[in-house]
């Protein structure tokens, strides 16, 4: 295992090999890729040094210094955050060599082909189908809805039914779909905020070969669920400077623009900014957590608080701002590359975070998970847990 002061000494022979100032960008990211400092938990000769996931920050620190580029992580975010650990933990040795060094570049965008129009909070009840032709191959057909970066994607994370005659969590199996196929159409969904940066996806005798399978047939779901778990703590527990994310703008807004405090506000924002606190905190201690394995359920009490508190303090700086609060400068439809929560107006913030408690999981199931997986409550009764999917009503 490698120690900090290795990881030093790896990280300036990369910058001396290869000048920030001197050196194409994506060739830099490359060689930091081989050199096993993209990230440095995961093995060597996959882009890491089997190194302590805490050690990351020396290495980021030691670039940043010298002016090395970044590999753009929120324009990735799927990627990276989503797609690679189930790479890492599911994939084939074929598989962590083609897909995790072009992903974590940035050279290859991903997307999630999950939710469906009829299978969201409930994601095992899922109708997309899986048949396997005679030369092993498998068709897919079927349709997935509010699919981020859908539009931008080179490959897709998809689960699909491969036996109806199985119970929901049992007939599901996992691929990697290739978005460059014909069967594959790509629509944007317009939203409140007039953009479309979520996508509806039809699939129509899409084709995956079976080496493109994650996991064992029938296997889908126990493979989702290493996913989702890293979805959501992705979304939820990304590590922030103190006030940073949605609390930012609205304490800068108070400390610039004295007029408009008020009492009633001033309370609210207090209370906000030590929740804000309290959750950023907790995040850290996460990611300590994370140092030691896999994420677990705790990762969605981390979503469920950055959702209400993205809710809770957008409304509270509209209020802040009155009638300037209402002001939303580039009503358009766009097709964004991302999602920029803190660089756009009070209304922008406002309309975007009534999305953050369904994306990732909707906050009435992740209270379900909380309860019964994090505190250990009852589980909550399940009729159709030992029902062939087929028999269900839909």
């Amino acid at each position: 295992m490698t120690d900090a002061a290795g990881l030093l000494s790896r990280t300036r022979e990369l910058l001396a090999a290869h000048p920030p100032a001197t050196t194409d960008r994506t060739d830099f990211l490359k060689a930091r890729f081989d050199a096993g400092l993209a990230w440095v938990h995961y093995p060597a000769g996959l882009g890491g040094a089997d190194a302590p996931r805490s050690l990351q920050a020396v290495v980021d620190a030691e670039l940043a210094a010298a002016g090395a580029p970044g590999n753009d992580p929120r324009r990735i975010g799927i990627g990276l955050g989503m797609a690679a650990p189930t790479i890492l933990r599911y994939g084939t040795d074929e598989q962590k060599r083609r897909f995790l060094r072009p992903l974590w570049v940035g050279e290859e965008v991903w997307c999630q082909l999950f939710s469906e129009p009829g299978a969201g909070s409930d994601l095992a009840a899922l109708a997309t189908r899986a048949v396997r032709a005679d030369d092993g191959d498998w068709v897919v057909d079927g349709q997935k809805v509010w699919t981020s970066s859908a539009h931008l994607a080179r490959w897709a994370i998809l689960i699909a039914r491969t036996d109806p005659a199985l119970p929901k969590h049992l007939g599901i199996s996992y691929f990697i779909c290739d978005m460059t196929d014909p069967g594959v159409e790509v629509r944007p969904l317009r939203q409140i905020t007039g953009e479309a940066e979520f996508n509806e996806v039809f699939l129509t005798g899409v084709r995956i070969p079976d080496a493109h399978r994650l996991g064992g047939v029938g296997e889908g779901w126990k493979v989702a669920r290493t996913t989702l778990m890293n979805e959501r703590v992705s979304i939820g527990g990304a590590r922030l400077p103190r006030e940073g994310g949605m609390i930012g703008p609205v304490a800068r807004t108070w400390r610039e623009r004295p007029e408009l405090r008020t009492h009633d506000l001033h309370q609210r924002l207090l209370t906000l900014w030590v929740e804000a606190e309290v959750a950023r905190l907790t995040g850290e201690r996460l990611r300590q957590q994370l140092v030691a394995g896999e994420p677990g359920p705790e990762g969605g009490g981390m979503k469920l608080a950055f959702a209400r508190l993205n809710q809770e303090i957008s409304g509270l700086e509209v209020e802040l701002l009155g009638d300037e609060g209402l002001l939303y400068s580039d009503w358009t439809l766009r097709r964004p590359e991302l999602v920029d929560f803190t660089g756009r107006d009070a209304g922008y913030r406002y309309l975007r975070s009534k999305g953050n408690s369904i994306e990732g999981g909707t906050s009435e199931v992740l209270l379900n998970i909380v309860a019964e997986r994090v505190l250990g409550l009852p589980v909550e009764p399940r009729n159709d847990k030992d029902v062939a999917w087929k028999d269900l009503a839909r």
